[in-house]
């Protein structure tokens, strides 16, 4: 099982999933990227020591250590709830123990995801499902403003992406789909089961 193998190769504990029903309406359960899956992200999309990462809604972390390890980018985990940001802060003390040269690139904030300012050296967003579009909106605003702001070329990766995420980012917003990367060899049937990046350029 490569959830067992990559969470005993990073020293960290990010398994399990959270019921629906001990979930808001605004955001949704705790369920992690396979491992499986980022391996097939990250064998057709690749990033740099000098990306900054932005996990929406990271639970216990298992993307942002992942990429660390993988990249040695810079990664931060945003999440909501105090329980699973407990988790992550544990697990990074336990993952940089092993990984020392991962120091200050690996950073949580427990808050609400559209009270993240997002920095200028902000690039990346990863989003796997973690709330409704009415968040979700207002994060991306942040995310164009800190454009405007600051303009760099930027990306927004998401898992399993819902029609509602897609149709906003296509018709209310300059980000251009990149890539699709489907998992149609781990998943049959069902066409959900893929990443898609959004891009802006500068």
């Amino acid at each position: 099982m490569k959830e067992k193998y990559y969470d005993k190769l990073l020293n960290i504990n990010t398994m399990g999933n959270q019921n629906w029903n001990k979930t808001s309406t605004h955001n949704h359960p705790y369920q992690p990227t396979l491992y499986i899956a980022l391996e097939e992200l990250f064998e057709n999309y690749t990033l740099s020591e000098e990306d900054h990462i932005v996990d929406f809604g990271c639970g216990m972390g298992r993307l942002n250590f992942f990429i660390n390890h993988m990249f040695n980018s810079h990664v931060t985990g945003v999440e909501i709830n105090e329980r699973y940001f407990d988790v992550a802060l544990i697990n990074k003390e336990s993952y940089e123990k092993k990984n020392k040269k991962s120091k200050g690139k690996i950073n949580f904030i427990c808050d609400l995801a559209q009270q993240y300012e997002v920095r200028p050296e902000d690039n990346k967003f990863y989003f796997f499902n973690p709330f409704s579009l009415q968040i979700f909106t207002k994060v991306i605003d942040n995310i164009l403003q800190s454009y405007e702001e600051n303009i760099r070329d930027m990306d927004i990766i998401m898992y399993y992406p819902s029609s509602e995420y897609l149709e906003y980012l296509d018709y209310k917003t300059p980000f251009i789909l990149e890539k699709e990367i489907k998992l149609e060899e781990l998943y049959k049937n069902d066409p959900k089961e893929k990443f898609v990046i959004y891009s802006l350029k500068c």
